[in-house]
């Protein structure tokens, strides 16, 4: 594989590499360095990209394998909680208000189990197909649906508790 079909077929999926490895690493620098790590892994091994039915699945389950070996390296405990993924807005009120249910989001998706958080974050905000997700997990459809089910059954019990001060 040259540069340029490398450049063409790994490229466009930089973004999404980005995003996965902010949601797992949380800061921004750890998600630069993973995305640079992964796209150098990549290039070493581009002669095998071909073997591959889908490159940004390959690209993908990489970068969630990385991620996951620095979460579980001595080097997590200096990660820093950043986050600020949401538009700004006119309205002060509703940019507040909006930073604040997507940190609380975000908060209550650290407390998920692995599997249910990376899932999450596949279907719901990187807006990957099952199909799609059970190929980079290697977990069945039903498997997917289920997690996702449940951890969205958690996030929307928290928010509920938080929203309503705890009254039932």
């Amino acid at each position: 594989m040259e540069q340029k079909e490398f450049l063409n077929t790994i490229l466009p999926c930089k973004d999404t590499l980005y995003r996965l490895a902010k949601r797992l690493l949380v800061s921004s620098d750890e998600a630069e360095d993973a995305v640079q790590e992964v796209f150098l892994k990549l290039w070493k091994g581009r002669d095998k990209i071909d073997n591959y039915r889908s490159p940004e699945a390959f690209a993908v389950t990489m970068t969630k394998n990385y991620c996951l070996d620095r979460l579980k390296s001595r080097q997590a405990s200096n990660l820093k909680i950043v986050h600020s993924n949401y538009k700004n807005s006119d309205n002060i009120e509703r940019t507040i208000e909006g930073n604040e249910g997507v940190e609380l989001v975000t908060k209550i998706m650290q407390t998920l189990p692995e599997k249910q958080k990376m899932i999450m974050q596949l279907r719901d905000i990187e807006q990957f197909e099952f199909a799609e997700i059970s190929q980079m997990l290697e977990i069945n459809e039903t498997a997917i649906r289920v997690a996702l089910s449940r951890a969205r059954k958690v996030v929307r019990e928290q928010l509920i508790k938080q929203y309503n001060y705890g009254i039932s």
